[in-house]
């Protein structure tokens, strides 16, 4: 199972990774949305992506999680925020989101139910 995780924070992005990955998920990373699109469109066999919300570049974590629902429809999306406490009314339908610091056992199972 591949998922895509999208942090600008190199120490997040990295600790994410290696967290789901020890979860058994294969994990793709990405600085920005331009990559993570540049990443999904080279791998179609990502299920899921993990974006943080306040990112550089042409567009934030909400607009990654539209573009991605727009383009990519059956991917799921978890958005996570330590600055943004009311994201969740402006996703995509289908999406999650976590506050930082998120709770590690609720990501696991979230990822378990939307990869089941």
């Amino acid at each position: 199972m591949k998922i895509l995780v999208v942090d600008d924070e190199p120490l997040i992005r990295l600790g994410l990774a290696f967290e789901v990955g020890e979860w058994g998920y294969e994990v793709l990373e990405a600085a920005d949305a331009d990559r993570a699109i540049a990443l999904l469109e080279q791998h179609p066999d990502i299920r899921l992506v993990i974006t943080d919300v306040d990112m550089p570049g042409s567009m934030d974590g909400i607009r990654l999680a539209h573009f991605v629902r727009r383009r990519w429809p059956p991917i799921a999306l978890i958005v996570i925020s330590g600055k943004l406490t009311d994201a969740e009314p402006q996703l995509p339908a289908g999406s999650l989101f976590f506050e930082k610091p998120y709770p590690e056992l609720q990501l696991r199972q979230a990822l378990a139910e939307l990869t089941a």
